[in-house]
């Protein structure tokens, strides 16, 4: 008996994975087509953050119903993803005809989904693949609609069937590198890179972000504005940030140097942010490897505030647990000024789009000016990112700016290259600190 999801009552990915090698050998019995199609909702962290958990599973319902609306009796539909669905269409005549099937579920979604006083379209992507035309093998075929879906979202096309040849040479590398993320900690491919912030009055370094770095075995270095948002859309996200906490509380608990304690911030994707177990989770990582020595803080974005006061009420608990809270990227969001007040925060962050531009555009000085003055109106501190330069260094301690982390200081740097340059920091002159660059 095949297994069936709890919130949609459809067939989970296992079973959907039998369901379709069925078909497949149906398929080539018969000398007939087999379409599959792979239905992705955009942007479903931001739906669950947004308005919370539950209203998330009611639109995977409301999604798995449209679903069913379209699909024939002998069609198959199956969940094989937090926010994917698959539909199985044997005997189709035609691309075309899948290609149908795709449309009409799109033009169904039209109609906004509604739930208490919310009102909500749901947007999806779609990727369709045929057997046998793009393959004979129902792990492959899955691997072309998933790919059919990568480059539809890419060229920003609601739906699109799998490519010919060269086209999927273009994004068949990113369904390898999916796979090679899965085991990226496993593999010990995974490092934390810190880059140390630094007192603006004083020149005393007061602390260091850690930054994720991912060296692939055959890719090597692959950047982190390809593997972040490769890990949320797959999944992989709250593994690699549970591991990052607690790699961070054990590489700088174990350095020696005359700084005085460290606060050591770690970035926190919206959705773990969300999550009730957070608070627990940042427990069970202070209890086996906190150090008087280290700082805990956590790093979150304007977007993870969305989610209003449960995520306020979240954040109060983690601040009783001794860790701090830092808003990233302040600015470039949604600018939650109607409940800033409420927001439990430790510092503001100044987006290093603003710090670059800061001597030469008048719009991103002002805006500076008034983050600054935001943040100390709130008793926060405030960290500018992004500082390569003496000159902007001086504008930013002119305008009351507290610290900031840039080049000019020194840049994201592996744990033992960062100990051994709080050691050197300490021991240089404060007013020589641009000669500091590792």
């Amino acid at each position: 008996m095949h297994a069936r999801d709890d919130i949609t009552d459809l067939p989970d990915r296992r079973a959907f994975v039998d369901l379709l090698k069925d078909a497949v050998r149906d398929a080539g019995q018969r000398d007939t087509n087999l379409g599959l199609l792979v239905v992705d909702i955009d942007r479903f962290t931001q739906i669950n953050v947004a308005y919370g958990y539950g209203f998330g599973d009611r639109v995977l319902a409301h999604l798995a119903a449209r679903l069913g609306e379209v699909a024939r009796p002998h069609d198959r539909i199956a969940r094989v993803g937090d926010n994917r669905f698959a539909m199985i269409l044997p005997r189709l005549m035609n691309r075309g005809h899948g290609e149908l099937a795709s449309q009409k579920v799109l033009r169904l979604l039209e109609i906004p989904f509604e739930h208490d006083d919310v009102r909500l379209r749901v947007p999806v992507t779609i990727g369709g693949a045929l057997c046998p035309q793009h393959a004979t093998h129902a792990g492959q075929l899955l691997g072309k609609a998933e790919l059919a879906l990568a480059i539809a979202r890419k060229e920003d096309r609601r739906y699109g069937f799998a490519p010919d040849s060269a086209a999927a040479g273009t994004l068949s590398d990113q369904w390898d590198l999916e796979m090679e993320l899965s085991n990226a900690i496993d593999r010990d491919e995974l490092a934390m890179y810190y880059q140390p912030q630094v007192h603006i009055a004083d020149r005393r370094v007061i602390g260091v972000e850690a930054l994720m770095r991912w060296k692939n075995r055959k890719r090597g270095m692959v950047p982190p504005d390809v593997f972040i948002p490769l890990a949320e859309r797959t999944g992989h996200i709250r593994k690699m940030t549970l591991w990052a906490m607690n790699t961070v509380l054990r590489e700088v608990g174990q350095w020696r140097h005359e700084v005085g304690p460290l606060t050591v911030s770690v970035n926190m994707p919206s959705e773990l942010v969300a999550h009730s177990d957070l608070p627990e989770l940042l427990q069970n990582a202070l209890q086996l490897f906190g150090s008087p020595s280290v700082r805990p803080m956590i790093e979150i974005t304007e977007r993870s505030l969305m989610a209003g006061d449960r995520v306020i009420a979240q954040l109060k608990r983690i601040r009783e647990l001794g860790v701090r809270v830092s808003i990233d990227d302040f600015g470039t969001g949604y600018s939650c000024l109607a409940y800033f007040h409420k927001i439990p925060a430790d510092e503001l962050k100044i987006d290093k789009s603003f710090v670059s531009r800061l001597l030469t555009d008048t719009a991103s000085a002002d805006i500076t000016m008034l983050i600054i003055d935001l943040a100390h109106r709130f008793d926060l501190d405030v960290v500018a990112e992004g500082v390569e330069d003496q000159a902007t260094l001086d504008k930013l301690a002119s305008s009351g700016c507290d610290s900031v982390q840039g080049y000019f200081f020194a840049k994201p740097m592996p744990a033992a290259e960062c100990e051994a340059w709080l050691q050197r920091f300490v021991r240089a002159d404060p007013g020589s600190s641009h000669g500091m660059l590792a």
